[in-house]
């Protein structure tokens, strides 16, 4: 018993923040027999594979029918796996070594997620909460095990700064220092980490992230809905070195907005023009992100649309054509009237409905950098452009922009599967279990011999009386041939077909042909004469 309570305290840790745990003591008779299996022969309660038994309730479980019941070996890495696996359907983090990691994890998934590798001494399997962490962040991070060895401890350490375990690595910006957390993790500061290091430091516009980021003309601005007027200054261009370059660039400008000190009380037109981009991004009405202009070319030729553009957007259409970032800036704004509006607006005519999409946006101005590609001048620009955006009276101009693509069409764990947690699949499988289990209840209950035994007679009776009723039909058959003896059913039937106009069958059978043939009688004293040989006759 005591055993048994040590496992439960460890699955009680295990599965903390993935599933609910509870216990249920047999004194609690009512409760008990209710969740207890039924025989399919009696209707008794019982346990099949006794006692201490594990039940489990999938999502969308909410009778005694959709239960499943733990069948395996009592000790908590099998109970952890089972309900991580079959349960929540949550995918496996693998283990592997550099090679593997290296193609696996940091460059198969893409630059646009983040890389997480967890170090673990013991080599045990992930714990639920990182696996469900993989089905959540799918989108965003890719995850990796790795096992740690004393032997490989200047390679971690080269690499991504490791020097002991159990330690987790978030590899974000390229050129940045990696992240590491050391220490073991419980899934709230798992949560935490992952909502902390989701993203690049320097984020990414994608389809995902643009309502978050605020740089969507369907959205609104970081700091509010409230927020009239806000800028959005990305950095665009093709994957590579250069692009490299200008992000690294752009995150020093964005440590130095955040690292700038502004007077609580200040306002926009007091301070200084170097301050003025610094106050905007500390209030949250400036976001700074970098684009692929590969695989958004789309989004990279609405805004940056120039006769070179091609160096920025779109992919290389030759080996030995120049790579070149561009920044700009996209001045976003709404009117008093359109903040803050939750109720949808009745259109009248068909025409009205044409012009939904275009009323629910923001009024965009771009503003390209055209300067050199250093942090100070960035600056420099970013501040003089948002004063202007903010003083002057500056059209109003509404556009739809396209849609950014996703950069997964088809993702590994999709939202359905989240939501039903336990497939169809596995579904099956344990109906077809429960019928085999309801049989072998069938087999054991005593009643069933006699019942087998009643069966088996009774068919072999059948059997027995069957070949003397067709016996008797042919004597029957035989005797109506030989004495034209008929039923009496059978001469009310002819007597009703010749009242009716209609010769009954047995008159149409016996109607003789007027010509008579010499095949019509046939001699008693007649026999079959034997063919004669044509070679014998000819001889």
């Amino acid at each position: 018993m005591g055993t048994m309570l040590t496992i439960f305290s460890s699955l009680v840790d295990w599965l903390d923040g993935v599933a609910n745990t509870g216990k249920v003591e047999l004194g609690e008779v009512q409760l008990a027999s209710y969740l207890a299996e039924r025989n399919r022969a009696t209707g008794h309660p019982f346990f099949r594979y006794g006692l201490p038994s594990i039940i489990a309730f999938p999502r969308t479980c909410r009778r005694l029918d959709c239960l499943v019941r733990y069948s395996g070996e009592l000790n908590v890495d099998a109970i952890v796996d089972w309900t991580a696996t079959d349960i929540l359907g949550l995918p496996r983090i693998l283990y592997y070594s550099l090679e593997p990691l290296v193609t696996e994890v940091i460059r198969k998934p893409g630059p646009h997620k983040v890389k997480v590798i967890c170090f673990s001494k013991t080599g045990q399997r992930a714990a639920p909460f990182l696996r469900q962490a993989v089905r959540d962040y799918s989108a965003y991070a890719s995850f990796g095990l790795v096992l740690w060895r004393e032997e490989n401890a200047t390679l971690w350490w080269n690499m991504f700064g490791v020097d002991s375990a159990p330690a987790i690595v978030f590899l974000k910006d390229p050129g940045a220092e990696p992240v590491v957390h050391y220490g073991a993790t419980n899934s709230s500061v798992f949560h935490n980490l992952m909502e902390q290091h989701k993203s690049h430091a320097l984020p990414q516009l994608r389809s995902i992230t643009s309502m978050d980021l605020g740089c969507d003309v369907k959205g609104y601005s970081r700091a509010g809905n409230d927020t009239l007027t806000w800028y959005c200054v990305i950095v665009a261009g093709k994957l590579g070195s250069k692009l490299s370059k200008a992000r690294e660039i752009m995150r020093s400008v964005q440590d130095n907005l955040t690292n700038e000190v502004i007077p609580g009380t200040a306002s926009i037109s007091s301070l200084p023009d170097s301050l003025v981009a610094a106050y905007a991004f500390q209030q949250k009405r400036l976001t700074l992100a970098w684009l692929d202009g590969d695989a958004q070319k789309k989004y990279c030729f609405f805004y940056l649309h120039s006769e070179n553009v091609f160096e920025t957007c779109g992919p290389r259409r030759y080996a030995e054509e120049e790579d070149v970032p561009r920044v700009f800036l996209v001045r976003y704004r709404r009117n008093n009237s359109e903040v803050n509006i939750d109720v949808k607006q009745q259109y009248k005519n068909i025409w009205d409905t044409f012009r939904e999409d275009e009323e629910g946006l923001a009024s965009q101005l771009v503003a390209k950098y055209n300067g050199s590609m250093e942090g100070p001048e960035i600056l420099s620009w970013m501040s003089n452009t948002i004063k202007d955006g903010d003083s002057s009276d500056l059209p109003y101009f509404r556009a739809k922009a396209p849609d950014l693509n996703p950069e997964e069409s088809n993702p590994a764990w999709s939202r359905v599967t989240q939501k039903i947690g336990f497939s169809s699949k596995r579904r099956m499988t344990e109906k077809v279990k429960d019928f085999v289990t309801g049989g072998s209840d069938y087999m054991k209950d005593p009643r069933i011999g006699p019942i087998l035994l009643l069966a088996s007679a009774l068919y072999l009776g059948a059997l027995w009386l069957r070949p003397n009723q067709s016996e008797q039909k042919n004597d029957k058959v035989k005797k109506d041939e030989g004495g034209n003896v008929q039923s009496p059913s059978s001469s009310k039937d002819k007597r009703a077909n010749v009242q009716s106009g209609h010769p009954s069958k047995d008159k149409r059978a016996n109607v003789q042909s007027p010509y008579p043939s010499i095949t019509d009688d046939v001699p008693q004293d007649a026999y079959q004469a034997l063919e004669s040989d044509s070679d014998s006759d000819s001889k």
